[in-house]
């Protein structure tokens, strides 16, 4: 079982994050930031992650600090289950059309982390969440799980179609990349013959 528990506690926030990368895709998600919760659960569903994370944040001055740990938390939860990262497929892409939208993401799981965000994003809110903090969530998620990840908008006008096709395209990613190996099966011990 590739599954792990996550707990973060600091100034700004209280973190419990448990993750199963092969999982069907359910989640309990209550960040105190309604836009991150969507976000997520699309991650999840489309990564068939079972995914829970609930945190308790300094949302009273702004949703930085909770949005930039909980993919912190969430890169290392993702550290954790792959161990040696033996035997995965290393691996993943996915290229995700939403209405006028169509956005690139692309994973390496090399262990050097590199973010390359080409993301234009036309407004500087959905709601009352800063558009601008999703690029610092992959950020923690990368730094915390290194690899090197490519998020590249292709096309698109609407903020909010655009960055469901990021959480979406990156869980689609994701799922490719930590994927047992076929050829490798036997190097990863919960998996042996489960293919």
């Amino acid at each position: 079982m590739r599954t792990t528990a996550i707990r973060r506690d600091t100034k700004e926030t209280q973190i419990t994050l448990s993750l199963d990368l092969d999982g069907t895709g359910k989640s309990d998600i209550a960040t105190g930031c309604g836009f991150m919760d969507h976000m997520l659960t699309l991650f999840a569903r489309h990564g068939d992650f079972d995914l829970n994370i609930t945190c308790r944040g300094d949302t009273q001055v702004d949703d930085h600090h909770t949005v930039e740990d909980i993919g912190i938390c969430l890169g290392k939860a993702f550290t954790e289950t792959l161990g040696d990262k033996r035997g995965i497929t290393r691996y993943g892409q996915f290229l995700l059309p939403m209405d006028e939208t169509l956005v690139l993401c692309a994973v390496d799981l090399s262990g050097r982390d590199y973010l390359g965000w080409a993301v234009e994003l036309p407004s500087a809110k959905v709601g009352t969440f800063d558009t601008e903090l999703a690029k610092e969530f992959w950020l923690g998620f990368v730094r915390n799980c290194p690899g090197s990840i490519h998020i590249r908008e292709i096309t698109g006008e609407n903020t909010h179609h655009i960055l469901e096709a990021v959480f979406k395209g990156m869980g689609r990613a994701l799922k490719e990349a930590v994927a047992p190996d076929e050829k490798h099966l036997d190097e990863i011990p919960s998996t042996k013959g489960t293919l």
